[in-house]
C-alpha cells in the first residue's frame, strides 16, 4: 500500500510542473502513462566482454559465451557465424564441433547484444579450424641484399624481393613478396610437417627479377 502512495505522489509532483492537467482522484491510467515515460526514456548502457578462442581443432568443441552487462533481458545476435556452429540468441552462446572438411579460417565474426535500446559489440575476430593430429611451424628466411647487376654494373634501382618456397626444391610453387628493400628476413608461418624449401630473387623497379638465390630447407616436426 505504501509503494502505491508513493507512485500517486510522484504523478502529483509531475502534474505540479505541467505534465498532467492536475492531480487526484482515481487516475489510474494517467499514473502508469507518466510512470511508464519516465522508465522508457531511462537508457542503460551495455557492456559486452570476452575473449573467445581463435582456434580448435578439427573433431573438438568450439565454445564461447560473451558476459554482457548493464540490461537485464538481453537479446544476442551475430555477423557471419561459421557455418558449423549454432549460436543461441538468449544466451550469445557460439558452439560446435567442426569436422575435417570445415578446416580453414572463418574471420570477421561479430557477437552483439541489445537491451534496453542500447547495443554493445564485441571487436570481430577469427576461428580457425585445424587439422587433426596436424603440425605447423614457421621457417626465418634471410637473405643479403644484392648490390651490383650480373654484368658488374652498380644496382641502382632494387624494389623488393620475392621469397618462393614448396615441399620440393624443385617445386617451389607459393610466393611472398617483400615489398620493402630495408628488409632483410621473413617470418613463413602455417608450415605443415615435413621438410620445406626456399629461395629468393630480388626485383628491380622495371619489372626484372635475378634468378633464384641458393635453395635453403627447414623440417617441421
Amino acid at each position: 500500500m505504501r509503494t502505491w502512495v508513493s507512485v500517486r505522489f510522484i504523478v502529483c509532483g509531475l502534474a505540479a510542473l505541467g505534465a498532467l492537467a492536475g492531480c487526484g482522484g482515481s487516475g489510474s491510467s494517467p499514473s502508469g502513462s507518466v510512470l511508464a515515460s519516465a522508465i522508457n526514456t531511462k537508457r542503460v548502457a551495455l557492456s559486452v566482454s570476452g575473449t573467445p578462442a581463435t582456434t580448435v581443432v578439427a573433431g573438438q568443441t568450439y565454445s564461447f559465451t560473451p558476459t554482457v552487462s548493464g540490461g537485464a533481458t538481453v537479446t544476442y545476435s551475430i555477423q557471419n557465424a561459421p557455418a558449423w556452429a549454432s549460436f543461441n540468441t538468449r544466451t550469445g552462446q557460439l558452439s560446435g564441433t567442426p569436422q575435417a572438411a570445415n578446416a580453414g579460417t572463418y574471420s570477421n565474426i561479430v557477437v552483439s547484444a541489445s537491451a534496453n535500446g542500447s547495443s554493445a559489440s564485441l571487436p570481430p575476430f577469427a576461428i580457425t579450424v585445424a587439422e587433426a593430429n596436424s603440425t605447423t611451424g614457421t621457417a626465418d628466411v634471410s637473405w643479403t641484399p644484392p648490390t651490383t647487376n650480373t654484368d658488374g654494373s652498380t644496382l641502382l634501382d632494387l624494389a623488393g624481393y620475392n621469397i618462393y618456397y614448396g615441399t620440393s626444391p624443385t617445386a617451389l610453387t607459393q610466393m611472398v613478396e617483400v615489398s620493402n628493400v630495408g628488409v632483410t628476413n621473413e617470418v613463413i608461418s602455417g608450415l605443415t610437417s615435413g621438410t620445406w624449401y626456399f629461395a629468393v630473387t630480388a626485383y628491380t623497379s622495371n619489372g626484372a627479377e635475378s634468378a633464384l638465390s641458393n635453395v635453403a630447407s627447414k623440417s617441421i616436426t
